[in-house]
């Protein structure tokens, strides 16, 4: 792995076909994330995702940020007209590579505070929650969404199936969700 500046790293992953790789930029802009959660999980997570749509031959990259609640909100703010922290945000880009160049996918922001709460309230890890949130916003990159019940059903089993294969329990299984909340 090669690291350009401390909490900034760019990792290619190569995933199921050999021809295949995608690179992910993790920066890592809250310090908290260093102590609850792999940066190689998040990783895995990306690359678990990105296999499993099969967007087709050739590379791509991703940049997943690792925010604070301050950071996420303001975009938050700026992009959604909503102010205040959310657990994950993305950023679909869907630019076309130029020759040899990897398609950028876009970017993936996760808050710190919001996330290590969420996982307190559920009583699950904070890696296992980061986990599932890096999941759900590379689907969201590679085109899924949850706006229709129908888009919400087929993201949320290919997020479970995605997680089993990673080893993670399923997030929408009842005693995932806490009482009178929906994901």
């Amino acid at each position: 792995m090669g690291t350009s500046e401390p909490g900034h790293s760019m990792t290619p992953v190569s995933s199921r076909s050999p021809s295949r790789r995608l690179l992910v930029d993790v920066v890592r802009r809250a310090d908290l994330w260093a102590s609850h959660v792999p940066e190689e999980a998040l990783v895995l997570a990306a690359k678990a995702a990105f296999a499993a749509c099969e967007p087709g031959p050739g590379r791509a990259e991703v940049s997943l940020l690792l925010g604070d609640d301050a950071e996420v909100r303001e975009l938050n703010r700026n992009w959604r007209g909503k102010d205040e922290p959310t657990n994950v945000l993305s950023f679909p880009l869907g630019v076309a590579p130029c020759g040899d160049e990897p398609r950028s996918l876009g970017d993936v922001a996760l808050a710190c505070e919001t996330v290590m709460r969420e996982a307190r309230e559920r009583g699950i890890p904070p890696e296992q929650h980061a986990v599932h949130l890096v999941v759900h916003g590379m689907l969201h990159l590679m085109g899924f969404d949850h706006v229709s019940e129908e888009g919400a059903q087929e993201m949320e089993a290919l997020e479970t199936r995605i997680l089993a294969e990673l080893g993670f329990p399923d997030p929408y299984a009842p005693h995932a969700v806490l009482a009178g909340e929906e994901l």
